[in-house]
């Protein structure tokens, strides 16, 4: 009796048909089937897995179960990038405008933050005069004319993915490898991209937390991409520290700019250049990785990369007579902390300072919640920097009425000097999955 024999068929390690599947996403999204059953569903999935074919056929449903976005009027190979979050994460706002120097159209989808920071939409909505909200068709003659665009979900894109993830927040599923896969890619997919790369993070300040569970989701996702027709890589990344030096939305923006001028942090454009570099390989410009790093490299040093992130923030409605000149961030209260140790910077708690930030206003608790775009924090250092006592180690922005001294106290507590070097030192980029 439907849907209860496609419950057990699950939860019996049965191998689910692509009608079962299709079914279940299609009756479950128009309301016939009960949240109850849904729940039951989602915990056979839990415990008995999906193979990448059954994986591959929850995410079509997903991504069909709503609008689809067709890119087709674009010409050349239009090339999604998806992060699964972390802090001070800028990547977007840097390798977007790179790659669609090279001649790659980037026509991207995002939504906001809901935590730490803000998410990428609400880091370009910093900028003075920026639309992240367009009609469809003024979004893909930009694309067209620029090759370049960014603005928020139009409409309802993946519908069953929104009532899913609620039900597996409240049943204890979110962790499933499958689920987690689906939930992504299908927004990925209905988003209309022809290629995918995905940047897959580990660590404290990560979702998943060991590298070994990011590179399951990681290939996971990948083979979904790839059977749906979807070139897709991954690049599996850490996130045992900041991956960049600010946190905070008006200060990311300010960090992309002096990243894209050739003056990027060390983590930061290590993902920079391995993201770019797959974005190219997938996108058709080069023939491997080295070439796609010197090309990222080469658009940087030009400069290409810094007058097309200026060409896109004026297509878009933004102000760009701040961009080169002066930062974007000013805040009512900034207030700069100099190191007291001499030695090594061994560990920054990265999901630490991300909580500072979002209680200084940068992030979100609730959807509701109003962003602050001044807020937030600047590091000096990073992670296996040497330090001396005297030299800057952060700046932070802050409110009017903020408390300076005790916030500074909190970053500081989160920033670990020894008088030695770590003994290992974990790379920033472990490995790409295709």
């Amino acid at each position: 009796m439907w849907p209860i024999d496609c419950i057990e068929h699950k939860r019996d390690g049965k191998v689910l048909t692509k009608e079962e599947i299709t079914r279940f996403i299609d009756d479950y999204t128009a309301g016939r089937i009960a949240d109850y059953q849904a729940a039951a569903w989602l915990m056979a999935i839990y415990f008995q897995g999906m193979t990448y074919e059954e994986t591959k056929e929850l995410t079509l449903a997903m991504a069909h179960s709503g609008d689809m976005v067709d890119l087709s009027s674009i010409p050349g190979i239009k090339v999604d990038k998806h992060s699964t979050g972390g802090i001070a994460d800028t990547t977007t706002l840097i390798v977007a405008p790179l790659v669609a120097a090279a001649g790659v159209p980037v026509a991207k989808m995002s939504g906001r933050g809901l935590g730490f920071t803000g998410g990428t939409a609400d880091k370009l909505e910093s900028i003075p005069g920026f639309h992240v909200v367009l009609p469809e068709e003024t979004f893909l003659e930009q694309v067209r004319r620029i090759g370049l665009s960014l603005i928020t979900q139009s409409g309802e894109i993946a519908p069953a993915d929104k009532l899913l993830y609620a039900l597996r927040d409240a049943t204890a599923t979110v962790e499933s490898i499958p689920l987690i896969a689906s939930s992504i890619m299908s927004k990925k997919i209905a988003s209309g991209a022809d290629a995918i790369v995905l940047d897959v993070k580990y660590g404290d300040g990560a979702f998943m937390k060991t590298k070994e569970r990011a590179r399951e989701l990681a290939k996971t996702m990948v083979g979904i991409g790839n059977l749906a027709g979807r070139p897709t890589r991954a690049v599996v990344t850490s996130m045992e520290a900041p991956l960049g030096t600010a946190i905070g939305n008006c200060l990311e923006v300010d960090e992309a700019v002096e990243a894209l001028s050739g003056k990027g942090g060390r983590r930061l454009m290590e993902v920079v250049e391995a993201i770019g570099a797959q974005m190219l390989l997938v996108g058709g410009k080069v023939r491997d990785e080295g070439e796609g790093r010197a090309l990222i490299r080469d658009l940087v040093a030009s400069g290409k990369g810094l007058a097309k992130f200026r060409e896109f923030v004026k297509a878009q409605g933004g102000s760009t007579s701040w961009i080169g000149k002066r930062p974007l961030t000013k805040a009512p209260q900034v207030f700069t902390a100099v190191c007291t140790d001499e030695g090594y910077i061994t560990r920054i708690d990265g999901r630490a300072l991300g909580e500072i930030a979002m209680a200084m206003g940068a992030g979100r608790a609730r959807k509701e919640d109003k962003i602050d775009p001044m807020v937030g924090i600047r590091l000096f250092k990073e992670l296996y920097d040497p330090v001396r006592p005297g030299e800057a180690l952060f700046t932070l922005y802050g409110k009017e009425g903020a408390d300076m001294m005790a916030l500074a106290q909190q970053v500081a507590d989160h920033i670990i000097v020894t008088p030695d070097q770590a003994d290992t030192i974990e790379p920033v980029v472990s490995e790409v999955i295709v």
